[in-house]
């Protein structure tokens, strides 16, 4: 077997127990998540997958980046619908994006979002660049609302922590954005707020009545949090 036909193998093998594994995480959960079931769906004997999937926490490990990249590509697709709008306009874009794909997605963005799976630790060599994608692109809008005078640059009214000072330093230097670390503490509320409603709706902790519009609710409150993060 040649190495391009060994590729073409391991990357057919690979998608098809991606598909599974999506359907099995919808039915069962991550935590409950098996490379034997996998396997048995997929109608090959085991020793046979586990040349190229070789354990449960490397098929949670794919299932993690590939539903990143697919949450960040969708961010990208709505991006480039947009390049004109204003940038919280887009930074709009950006987090309904990521409800919408969230609410498609309950199962993947549990995964990412929810809670560990037992036994389970996604390896950072893997996951940190797809699963930073997103926060990352919020950073840019913001500094592209420093750029442009809309965002005040610069600690607010807020008293902030010297270790706190210390710890968005180092964060901003990692993201590497031309913008006060105080301003990217105001970006990671955005990413808190966008998360965090997201998963309040995601997983019914609003209850089925307390709100007739959901998206009008996600909408407010992102805007409530750029309006801060305007200082």
């Amino acid at each position: 077997m040649t190495e391009g036909v060994r590729a073409r193998r391991r990357d057919d093998v690979t998608r098809q127990v991606l598909e599974i594994g999506r359907q099995h995480l919808v039915e069962y959960g991550a935590a409950a998540l098996s490379l034997r079931a996998v396997t048995r769906d997929l109608g090959m004997v085991s020793s046979a997958v586990y040349r190229y999937v070789a354990s449960r926490d490397e098929l949670l490990t794919l299932l993690v980046v590939d539903a990143y990249t697919e949450l960040g590509d969708a961010v990208d697709a709505r991006l480039a619908e947009l390049p004109r709008a204003s940038w919280d306009a887009r930074t709009l874009a950006v987090c309904v994006t990521v409800r919408e794909w969230a609410l498609r997605e309950p199962a993947r963005y549990a995964l990412l979002y929810g809670s560990p799976v037992p036994g389970y630790e996604a390896p950072g060599e893997q996951t940190t660049e797809p699963g930073t994608r997103v926060i990352r692109t919020l950073v840019a809008l913001v500094a592209e609302g420093v750029r442009d005078g809309d965002v005040v640059d610069g600690v607010t009214d807020v008293p902030m922590p010297r270790a706190l000072r210390t710890d968005l330093a180092r964060v901003h230097d990692e993201l590497g954005v031309e913008i006060d670390p105080a301003v990217v503490g105001r970006a990671v509320m955005v990413w808190s707020v966008l998360f965090g409603a997201v998963s309040l709706e995601v997983f019914g902790q609003y209850g089925t009545d307390t709100f007739t519009q959901p998206a009008a609710l996600f909408e407010h409150q992102v805007r409530l949090a750029l309006a801060t993060l305007r200082g």
